[in-house]
């Protein structure tokens, strides 16, 4: 097989080269940054068909039967054609190599990696053989997809690298908000708008100037506490209910005195669960009811319409529960707003799942629980950023009701934004970004600007 290698000043200038020297169907095996610009490493289609046969070309046809799909390119080949590829092996890498002033052209979308389907007709006689046309060379299939995989690690390493000499400064801070834990995808949001001549210094603070005002919260003057109303903590299992709930009671007793403010449980299902919430209200001189189903919250809350406040705590269970919707519901014929109460230690795609779950209840907004078990804040906060909740509480602790406090939304970013130690497992180090950024599906184009 004859490699040849292609030294440019440009990705743009070396494919150019590569398209007029082997033709534009010529396979591009590996790419790097030199000094001084690009070597890609590339060879004829036709001299890797002599030694990766192609279905299509070597299966030999059988009489009775024929292949369903046409014939397609042969799977995971990077070709000369694929010159966008350079600047975005998928949305994941954007565009990211270097271009000329003219208006850049829209990036094309990437060739799906073509499925290889056999039908075999309902006509075809049971034999007891496979026709030859059925076999398919499985090993050379997983060659090429390891090929493959291999090329969109080096495009994205390369893109990264392109983007991080364009703009030094957004692709740190793109890598210090990946390494705390923010999604490539608020990621991308927060650095969109990011002046290109700002400082490391100066665009970090802009992206957590950012941030703090894309964090909904409540104040002083907007506690539920003082404004009163009919209130359900909602949320999975484990997350605190039942004690925040016990906070927020105290909190308003202190406030308005006991007569102002009634308890409710909807939880008949586990053992000593309305017990632990009569104790809370035995000591703060609180009625607890217990509501078994909608028919009796609708009574319970009709007899405590004149009430300042009620708090109801609910049965914690599994986003994927079937109960979810009976929760729905039964809060659904009554004037309740929920707050659904977040884990500030759960990963972020767990908090999306909890999330999507409980939005189809009126949810008020939440509250970010156990925040002080957490080592970092930015998966919870990016959650609550990404769906527009408004922030009500923090808990961090377990006692009552000290450990509730209103949101301070430049502390909570900040320990968001605080960076890992380096000796963390958790760093990300060398082109680990960018392939994060790639397998995410989140463009480099929108993190890291136009490149021109």
């Amino acid at each position: 097989m004859n490699v040849r290698k292609f030294i440019a000043a440009t990705a743009r200038d070396a494919l150019r080269k590569v398209k007029e020297t082997l033709g534009p169907d010529a396979i591009i095996l590996s790419n790097r940054g030199i000094p001084g610009g690009v070597e890609i490493m590339a060879v004829a289609a036709r001299d890797m068909e002599m030694i990766v046969p192609t279905p299509e070309r070597d299966a030999p046809r059988s009489k009775e039967y024929t292949a369903a799909a046409p014939p397609a390119p042969m799977p995971g080949r990077v070709t000369a054609r694929d010159q966008p590829l350079l600047r975005g092996m998928s949305p994941a890498l954007g565009q990211a190599s270097a271009r000329p002033n003219s208006r850049p052209p829209p990036t094309p979308a990437v060739r799906p990696l073509p499925q290889v389907e056999l039908e075999v007709p309902q006509s075809l006689p049971h034999s007891g053989a496979k026709p030859e046309a059925e076999v398919v060379p499985v090993a050379v299939m997983e060659e090429i997809r390891t090929l493959r995989r291999l090329v969109e690690q080096q495009l994205a390493g390369f893109a990264w690298g392109e983007a991080a000499r364009a703009e030094p400064v957004k692709t740190e801070i793109l890598r210090q908000m990946l390494d705390v834990g923010f999604s490539p995808q608020a990621a991308r949001d927060l650095l969109a708008d990011l002046p290109s001549e700002l400082e490391a210094g100066q665009a970090l603070s802009w992206v957590k100037g950012a941030a703090e005002r894309s964090l909904l919260t409540i104040n002083s003057e907007s506690d539920i506490v003082d404004q009163g109303g009919i209130y359900a903590l909602v949320g999975p299992t484990g997350v605190g209910k039942t004690t925040t709930t016990a906070k927020l009671a105290a909190r308003c007793v202190l406030r308005h005195g006991a007569r102002k403010l009634a308890l409710v449980t909807t939880d008949g299902y586990r053992i000593g669960a309305h017990e632990q919430l009569r104790i809370y209200g035995r000591i703060l001189g609180v009625p607890v009811h217990l509501a078994r189903d909608a028919k009796d919250l609708r009574i319970t809350l009709h007899d405590l319409q004149h009430t300042h406040m009620v708090l109801i705590d609910t049965i914690g269970m599994s986003q994927r529960d079937r109960m979810v919707s009976e929760q729905v519901a039964m809060f659904g014929a009554s004037n309740v707003k929920s707050l659904l109460l977040l884990s500030a230690t759960s990963r972020g795609d767990t908090l999306d799942d909890v999330v999507r779950s409980y939005s189809r209840l009126d949810l008020a907004g939440t509250i970010l629980t156990k925040v002080d078990e957490a080592a970092s804040l930015a998966s919870s906060l990016d959650v609550i950023i990404r769906h527009g909740l408004r922030l009500y509480y923090v808990s961090n602790g377990q006692r009552v009701p000290e450990d509730l406090h209103l949101p301070n939304r430049q502390y909570l970013l900040h320990r968001a934004f605080k960076d890992l130690p380096e000796s963390s497992p958790h760093h990300l180090s060398g082109l680990e970004p960018g392939l994060m950024m790639a397998s995410s599906a989140v463009g480099l184009q929108s993190a890291g600007g136009q490149h021109g």
